[in-house]
């Protein structure tokens, strides 16, 4: 096999940069794939292309794994669009507003609501945000507030859910990987494996709890209560604020069908395999999507029974949900074609030859962590820092043997934490709208507290790159719990929305 020296880190490194500068993650894999093709091709523009197609695109297409993740894919963006429009995922955050009783019991109600809607990132603003906001209102909370536990609880209880469309992704991007590299460990147990090491998610969920159980503030959100308060008081605060949509309530078994269906139908179908022959994610990936497709046809039914929607119109719309994760598929394709390009050019052996013996292995999933929040902050996308890191980093931790489910955890962590603080993303930009304050309130607003999260994620990928157990997490959490308790008690001020 030819070496390509230097040449082999031009794929991803033009990606990388193309990225950061464009914020096109599609054009930049797609650029980055290209270059390693002509590369390959000995610098032929046209031959470029059809190695870039014939022997890497297509071929990872009609791959059986990767042709299955497509249509998993694809069936649960059609089902979360048919939820949606049924009013089930609404219906079911009305039921948590009724346990609302006062302003800490408001923030943990949205806490958990937006924990409950785990099927969807972008769905938890669109669906807490609005509910939420008149009553965030009424009991004196700032908006920023609202803001940021919307978006401090969507990408993360996505991530650590194992049968949606985050897990579905990750797994696909974790088996090229390791096939890169000639392991053939089972992308579903990898997964598994790497749960009890994906740091930030699980930190970020509970910041908030501990930050409520304060009942204060600190920074830049502490300032933003203190505004909206004193606008209160002047009487300046636009009403509008408070114009919420009058409809009927959607019925709570519009949800409740639904996701008993297809907790159901995924239970019975992988407990089988898993009394039979043992759970492999083939088997994953069936029962996810046997499972989202029949809650799908619950949905169907009860439009049918409530609204009169017809069923042909109910495949209209499961359709019209399919193709709003066009853009995702596009991406899969992309990140595969890298791959498969990169492992030919054998990048990540030539990167750990470049580090050597200068880094000690235990510090690369720190390493990785800072790498993958920068770019995904840079990017806005979590999706694309997945894509692009995962297929450099496994190859270069097997090659410096480094913890290897670390090492796919920290680029886990990294991603969510980098798109979590960044201005563009688009679950940043969606909570400042169903929030209803402005972008960049809430963009400084939570920083503070998501770089406290960051803080004690990068602790822990240092404590567990030398002591590797799944029980660092308890350790971390209550660093992060003191840390919060000192933050508030030497910064924090009132957060009870008293004028």
């Amino acid at each position: 096999m030819e070496d390509y020296g230097a040449f082999a880190v031009v794929p991803p490194a033009l990606s990388i940069i193309l990225a950061v500068y464009t914020r096109n993650i599609i054009f930049s894999i797609a650029m980055g794939a290209y270059s390693g093709a002509l590369i390959i091709a000995g610098f032929n523009p046209f031959m470029a292309f059809a190695e870039l197609l014939e022997k890497h695109a297509f071929i990872q297409v009609s791959a059986g794994s990767n042709t299955q993740v497509l249509v998993v894919t694809l069936s649960i963006g059609g089902f979360i669009h048919m939820l949606d429009k049924s009013g089930g995922a609404k219906a079911f955050a009305g039921l948590m507003v009724k346990f609302i009783g006062s302003p800490i019991k408001a923030q943990l109600a949205a806490w958990t609501t937006g924990l409950g809607i785990f099927f969807t990132d972008s769905g938890n603003a669109l669906i807490v945000g609005p509910l939420f906001r008149p009553v965030f209102r009424q009991l004196k909370i700032c908006q920023e507030k609202l803001a940021y536990i919307i978006d401090t609880t969507a990408s993360p209880i996505c991530i650590l859910i194992p049968f949606v469309g985050w897990a579905v992704y990750i797994m696909n991007q974790i088996e090229v990987a390791y096939a890169s590299v000639g392991l053939e460990e089972d992308s579903f147990q990898v997964l598994l494996s790497v749960w009890p090491y994906q740091f930030y998610a699980m930190l970020a969920l509970l910041s908030i709890p501990m930050i409520l159980s304060t009942g204060k503030d600190f920074g830049p959100m502490a300032r933003a209560q203190s505004r909206f308060n004193q606008a209160l008081k002047d009487g300046t605060l636009e009403d509008e604020e408070l114009e919420t949509e009058t409809q009927d309530t959607p019925k709570l078994r519009t949800v409740v069908l639904p996701l008993s269906v297809m907790l159901g139908t995924m239970m019975i179908y992988i407990g089988y395999f898993a009394i039979t022959d043992g759970v492999r994610s083939l088997h994953v990936r069936a029962g996810i999507c046997l499972a989202y497709i029949f809650a799908s046809l619950a949905c169907a039914y009860l439009m049918k029974q409530d609204r009169g929607v017809s069923y042909n119109d109910s495949l209209n719309m499961f359709i019209r949900g399919m193709q709003k994760l066009v853009f995702i598929c596009f991406v899969l394709v992309l990140a595969w074609t890298l791959s498969s390009i990169c492992n030919e050019m054998k990048t990540g052996d030539y990167l750990a030859s470049l580090i050597g013996d200068t880094i000690n292995p235990n510090f690369l999933p720190l390493i990785i962590f800072f790498l993958g929040a920068m770019m995904s902050f840079a990017t806005g996308s979590s999706y694309g820092t997945f894509a692009i890191l995962m297929i450099i980093v496994v190859p270069m931790a097997y090659a410096l043997d480094a913890p290897m489910i670390l090492c796919v955890a920290a680029v886990l962590s990294g991603g969510l934490f980098g798109d979590h603080t960044s201005p563009i993303s688009d679950t940043t930009v969606l909570a400042s709208m169903g929030a209803g304050c402005a972008h960049i309130d809430h963009v400084t607003t939570q920083f503070a507290y998501a770089a406290l999260n960051g803080v004690m994620t990068a602790l822990a990928f240092v404590v567990a790159g030398f002591y590797q157990s799944p029980y660092i997490i308890f350790l971390i959490i209550i660093v992060q719990y003191m840390s919060i308790r000192l933050a508030m008690k030497l910064y924090g001020h009132d957060s009870r929305g008293i004028v």
